[in-house]
């Protein structure tokens, strides 16, 4: 048998005293290298990193695709698994990972994401299985999509499997944070939007939205997910709406 691939653990912060300790003790059990990259944190996110022997290392935050294609710069290792702070592999992701590296066959793989909001699992609103691409062979794509909604784009060649087990997401622990982010990420979404010319209008402030709210609650299923299915579509449509209201506004002050 082959020797084990070495894998790096590669993970971006700010501000991340809550999540990051349970993320890193999640990684021990897969990780050759575990580094962090930080965008100047002020609270407790480096000395915690440092305390649980993590390589901590900061750089100047220009938007999450280019925080992140510069992270993976600093791994050891080519062979990557590339998470948030809130985010933690559930023990079934982490021997289907412990498998992997014995025989790393494809590119890369993908994994379920299953997300906590304020203290409830959702399984419906279009929030699960999340699908997301996070182990990888770090030569065969780099980091694209739009900001702040960053994709690992690997090579047209390349091949991807399916792992089994959960991506464990700890999203918001209030919805006051929900829509603190939601304002934060809908001025991110639209400067990238007007920047690749995409166009708003009054008509799309009043489709766009109600056809999320329809489409995560009753096509989605959230009605499921009890009283937090509906906060979440409801929260889901009004950030359509801030995002092309803000588009709107960027739009007219151009003209």
């Amino acid at each position: 048998m082959a020797n084990p691939i070495q894998l790096s653990v590669v993970i971006i912060t700010f501000n991340e005293e809550r999540n990051i300790g349970r993320c890193l003790d999640a990684v021990k059990k897969i990780a050759d290298d575990i580094v962090v990259v930080d965008s100047f944190s002020t609270d407790k996110t480096e000395s915690i990193c440092l305390e649980k022997g993590a390589r901590f290392i900061q750089h100047k935050f220009e938007g999450h695709i280019e925080q992140k294609n510069w992270a993976i710069t600093q791994a050891k290792f080519s062979h990557l698994l590339s998470l948030d702070a809130d985010e933690a592999p559930d023990e079934k992701l982490i021997a289907s990972i412990l498998e992997v590296k014995t025989d790393f066959n494809h590119d890369g793989y993908e994994m379920n994401r299953l997300t906590n909001y304020c203290g409830k699992w959702i399984r419906h609103c279009g929030w699960y299985p999340d699908t997301k691409l996070r182990l990888w062979n770090a030569t065969k794509g780099k980091w694209g999509g739009i900001n702040p909604h960053d994709v690992f784009e690997m090579d047209s060649s390349a091949k991807i499997a399916h792992l089994e087990g959960d991506l464990l997401h700890y999203s918001f622990y209030s919805i006051e944070q929900h829509y603190k982010q939601v304002d934060y990420f809908t001025s991110i979404s639209a400067k990238a939007m007007f920047e690749m010319g995409r166009k708003s209008s009054p008509l799309k402030l009043i489709i766009k939205p109600f056809a999320k709210f329809l489409k995560d609650y009753f096509i989605k299923m959230g009605i499921l997910d009890g009283y937090y299915g509906f906060v979440i579509s409801r929260i889901s449509a009004k950030a359509t709406y801030l995002k092309y209201k803000k588009l709107l506004t960027l739009q007219r002050s151009s003209s």
